[in-house]
């Protein structure tokens, strides 16, 4: 069964001089409205899955198909490098503009087809041990690689150290000292994706699972939650057991760095919070919870035999559920969000 940890200053948080999360979708779904990928995403029921798992009614926000990249990340770089050319006053980006990020997965993807969008360029940093698979999809994207070291540590540290030599925009969805900004603006684009959750739930949720690395979606989508729906719902944060950055900040009351072995949830697997979302997290969540490897992959299983193909990273929330947790009975009405499609998908 996952561990699960009540979140003590639920309502009052960590880093209260920190920037919040952003909560009114509005201006994202105005500036998205310039991206010809932009499209609602679908809510969908799951009553044979809510039986199995012993709740009332369970629906699933279905990111499979975000704007063609198959992930909720598409919206976070598209709305952050739309954002700028707004505030150029024109369609399109300042000619000459370079957006540089590191990646493991999804993020990368989403900088270079926003980029590509926009009119500017994309330049993605992977390490050596990322698949020749995926540089080839950032290429198909129109982006720039760069290898750089052993880890994805070592090619944020070259990213970081490519924007400052060159003036380049790094483009990161996470927040630290000195940083802030653009993966604040990341986060705004998540909201895209909440907004539409509570115009499509039919009622308010009991319990809402959010899965999270460094926490920028599931704390964008937290804040939007509470500003429409209030304290009822019961927010439950869900983590790898092999990076559980935020359940150990939680427990340290500080931010910490949550050494670990490598995760099967890949977009996951993150020591270290972003110092936004764990501000946001630490008011909004009412518990954390980690999942096992085991628990993760059984979770997936599962959730393919009822038609919702994904990764271990993107059915984390509802690995969860899955494993079962403590406090969600019955009666409850669960939203969960699918974050990404399959890895073939």
């Amino acid at each position: 069964m996952p561990e699960s940890f009540p979140n003590p200053i639920r309502g009052t948080g960590l880093l209260t001089d920190w920037p919040m999360p952003k909560d009114d979708p509005a201006p994202v779904a105005t500036l998205l409205e310039q991206c010809p990928k932009h499209g609602v995403t679908p809510l969908r029921s799951a009553p044979d899955l809510a039986q199995a798992c012993g709740v009332a009614a369970l629906h699933i926000k279905d990111e499979s198909g975000r704007m063609g990249l198959g992930s909720f990340k598409a919206l976070g770089a598209a709305y952050a490098i739309a954002k700028d050319a707004s505030a150029n006053g024109a369609e399109h980006a300042a000619p000459g503009q370079t957006y540089v990020a590191a990646s493991a997965g999804n993020h990368g993807l989403s900088v270079a087809a926003g980029a590509a969008v926009f009119g500017a360029r994309a330049v993605i940093y992977l390490a050596q041990t990322v698949p020749e698979a995926f540089a080839e999809r950032l290429r198909a994207k129109g982006a720039e690689v760069v290898r750089a070291g052993a880890t994805y540590e070592d090619s944020m540290e070259a990213a970081q150290q490519a924007a400052a030599d060159n003036g380049w925009t790094l483009l990161s969805d996470s927040s630290w000292q000195g940083y802030i900004d653009p993966p604040l603006a990341v986060m705004e684009g998540y909201l895209q994706l909440a907004g539409e959750a509570v115009a499509q739930m039919p009622a308010p949720p009991s319990h809402i699972l959010l899965q999270a690395g460094v926490g920028g979606m599931a704390a964008a989508l937290a804040a939007h939650f509470r500003a429409a729906w209030g304290d009822e719902p019961q927010i439950i944060v869900v983590e790898p057991e092999a990076a559980p950055a935020l359940i150990e900040s939680i427990r340290a009351g500080q931010a910490v760095t949550a050494p670990g072995p490598v995760s099967c949830m890949g977009r996951l697997d993150c020591k270290t919070p972003s110092m936004i979302a764990l501000a946001g997290l630490s008011r909004d969540a009412d518990s954390f919870v980690t999942i096992s490897e085991d628990e993760a992959h059984a979770g997936v299983a599962l959730l393919d035999r009822h038609g919702f193909a994904t990764t271990p990273s993107g059915g984390a929330g509802l690995a969860a559920l899955i494993a079962g947790l403590p406090g969600i009975g019955p009666q409850a009405r669960v939203l969960a969000v699918l974050s990404e499609g399959p890895e073939d998908g």
